[in-house]
């Protein structure tokens, strides 16, 4: 097991044998992230089980990634994302399944699908995702932007099917169109 920027707690401890398990059933992507979905309520963690308060802080519209996990095997990686207000991802999708739990805060999310020619994306819907919130889904249809709409900082913990070190990002694309609703 190797543990990054988190401290070291028997929750977080239980968290990774639970995730690991849950991937260990060999189930296809969307299997597998509505069964890491359902590890992670059950052993859901507070910002301050995972990260020191040092690690909360940063500048408004800014969010950090503290990377928590990445499964020896490379099956599966965990990071906490501290976001203040105003931060706001760019619209992506990812390479792998993922599966992610609000701690503190509220992290909303924008969805959408790509228009039939390809030249647009549409809006597909919106989640607010409050505190408590476990969420997870796979590619295709994936494609989203976060932000954090409120006024104080929001926590999320997320876990995705890949080793982050090697592959870099959870994102396999962005996409710069425009929005149809």
């Amino acid at each position: 097991m190797t543990t990054l920027t988190a401290r070291t707690t028997t929750d977080l401890d239980s968290l990774i044998a639970a995730v690991r398990a849950a991937v260990a059933g060999g189930a296809d992507w969307q299997d597998t992230a509505d069964r890491v979905a359902g590890a992670l309520r059950e052993h859901l963690p507070s910002p301050g089980e995972l990260l020191r308060p040092d690690q909360l802080t940063g500048e408004p519209g800014t969010s950090t990634g503290h990377r928590l996990h990445v499964e020896p095997d490379g099956s599966f990686s965990m990071t906490a994302i501290v976001w203040r207000p105003g931060a706001v991802t760019r619209v992506h999708d990812h390479v792998t399944w993922c599966v992610f739990g609000v701690l503190a805060g509220a992290e909303h999310e924008d969805l959408y699908t790509l228009s039939a020619d390809g030249t647009a994306l549409v809006a597909a819907g919106a989640n607010p995702n409050p505190e408590g919130e476990v969420s997870g889904f796979a590619p295709p249809g994936d494609i989203h932007r976060v932000r954090n709409l409120g006024d104080t900082t929001a926590v999320s913990l997320h876990i995705y099917g890949t080793d982050l070190d090697r592959v870099g990002s959870s994102v396999r694309r962005f996409y710069d169109l425009p929005v149809r609703d």
